[in-house]
């Protein structure tokens, strides 16, 4: 089995990257950081969606295990502590592979041209850049509102944790193939009108976001941020594509959000 590693960068998970590399090839698996069949990811949450994107072209083919070495990391579920069991267990037991949805995200441009295509493990945001930000809403081609406001959020249901979470968006068990929208300070008065609440739709809904008045804005992709300009359209959907994690041992979803949000350690 061919195996890479990325580190959150600080001593600590550079330690811990050495010492499983070494353990790893010690049971004669092969370090490869072009072809893996599985990454490691040692750090946090952000260093699993760098992970995540260095090899979103081999999803079908490369499974990610988490190791978090700061706080609770939601995707990972290693502690430096079970370093040992968990290069045996890699080295030496089958794991389960456990698949979450991904967003994708498209961008149409007014020139026309080639479209620009992302995938998401978290969440994408679309903010203007210059004032309020003003959009018509689509959803399977019909206009569903016009939104005036800082912005919108569409995340994945394990992103929904994330971003989603703080704007007061649901949180979504993985198991369910769908994305969600969130608002951002949304504009409500006797003139404009929005939901005013999350949308949660089914993976066979297209979300589109068509602009009113200004074409050029700000996109988030999870930790990535480019500006796009003269933007016909920006696509949303639950992607073909699914992250792979390698499972060996149980990691239930409400155990994670429990962890995270509500246990206080003891």
């Amino acid at each position: 089995m061919k195996f890479a590693i990325t580190s959150k960068g600080n001593p600590t998970s550079n330690a811990l990257m050495h010492k499983m590399r070494m353990y790893l090839q010690d049971f004669e698996m092969v370090y490869d950081e072009e072809q893996p069949d599985i990454v490691i990811s040692v750090g946090g949450d952000g260093t699993l969606l760098y992970a995540f994107h260095r090899y979103s072209s081999r999803l079908d083919k490369t499974a990610f295990v988490g190791v978090h070495t700061g706080h609770l990391g939601f995707y990972a579920d290693w502690v430096p502590s079970e370093i040992e069991k968990l290069v045996i267990a890699i080295a030496k037991t089958p794991y389960q592979i456990v698949e979450y949805p991904l967003l994708e995200v498209l961008i149409r441009y007014r020139h026309g041209g080639k479209e620009t295509r992302y995938l998401g493990l978290n969440e994408s945001t679309v903010k203007s850049i210059v004032g309020t930000l003003v959009m018509d809403v689509e959803i399977r081609g019909d206009h569903f509102e016009r939104f005036r406001g800082d912005g919108l959020c569409v995340s994945t249901p394990s992103g929904s944790t994330a971003y989603n979470k703080a704007l007061g968006g649901a949180i979504i068990h993985p198991s369910l193939h769908s994305i969600q929208l969130a608002e951002m300070a949304s504009i409500n008065n006797k003139v404009f009108r929005t939901v005013g609440s999350p949308l949660i739709l089914p993976e066979h809904h297209t979300l589109v976001l068509k602009p009113v008045k200004t074409f050029d804005f700000h996109v988030t992709v999870d930790h990535l941020t480019v500006m796009h300009r003269d933007v016909k359209s920006i696509q949303f959907r639950v992607a073909e594509e699914k992250i792979r994690f390698a499972r060996f041992r149980p990691f239930p979803f409400w155990k994670r959000v429990h962890d995270s949000f509500i246990s206080d350690g003891d």
